[in-house]
């Protein structure tokens, strides 16, 4: 009886740490959850989901009521993103995925130099993407595909693109594990991921915290999915371009 309560108690322990039992007599751990590699907090900034990747509170996203500030006439002194574009050395056949793309700012920018390639613009958000396509229809774009992402996966395919381009938008993943690990399948071998983030390091740039990161977090998490980073360029007025790349033996 002692060893039959034993047993019992062993089995409902293994149960709890996510085991499975096998012909009654033996047990192996299960694949452990994405789920694992986060944390929740009931306590967090306001500014903040709650959720913890790597040591840092995943940012509220930014909804389509706040397209306005996307496009916002102050954003090119502001940003300089049309230095970011023109740092990006784009070839004329390459495929570009802007992911977060939002109202389609920085697509719209890129694809007339895109002249035998093209930009898959990514959101999760149907009305941002509504907005994008009457801008591409007004500025008669045909080289931007709109595509609805879901929160952990871009739905991009496989071996796709030259470059994957996130603006301002990966500290907002409520699975950038999951994401980025998709963006990797859709890059090409030699692919390169461009993540641009106001800088955390600086106390001084008026961006609530949770909305910027710094150097080492970034390639941290960018690591933790195979990405190798290349190079950081200082060329912005207030935000990190951070350069990664899929090597030819990742998959």
């Amino acid at each position: 009886m002692m060893i039959y309560r034993l047993w019992h108690f062993f089995a409902i322990v293994c149960l709890m740490l996510g085991c499975w039992l096998a012909d009654g007599t033996a047990f192996a751990l299960a694949n452990p959850s994405s789920s694992n590699i986060y944390e929740q907090q009931a306590i967090h900034s306001p500014d903040g989901i709650g959720k913890y990747y790597m040591g840092r509170e995943i940012a509220k996203f930014m909804g389509h009521t706040g397209a306005g500030w996307l496009e916002r006439p102050s954003r090119e002194a502001e940003e300089q993103p049309s230095k970011l574009i023109n740092s990006l050395n784009l070839q004329a056949d390459d495929v570009v995925a802007d992911i977060g793309a939002g109202t389609g700012y920085i697509s719209l920018q890129i694809a007339p130099l895109l002249t035998e390639g093209k930009v898959f613009a990514v959101d999760i958000q149907p009305e941002m993407l509504e907005i994008l396509q009457f801008f591409q229809q007004e500025k008669n774009i045909t080289n931007v595909d709109p595509i609805l992402a879901t929160p952990d996966n871009p739905n991009l395919p496989p071996n796709s693109i030259d470059l994957a381009l996130m603006v301002d938008a990966y500290h907002e993943f409520e699975y950038p594990r999951e994401v980025i690990q998709g963006i990797v399948k859709a890059l090409k071998p030699g692919g390169r991921v461009v993540l641009v983030e106001y800088r955390g390091e600086n106390p001084f740039i008026m961006i609530k915290r949770l909305h910027k990161m710094t150097q080492k977090q970034v390639r941290q998490e960018m690591a933790a999915v195979g990405l190798t980073w290349r190079e950081t360029k200082n060329i912005l007025p207030q935000q990190h371009l951070m350069v990664f790349e899929k090597l030819a033996m990742s998959q």
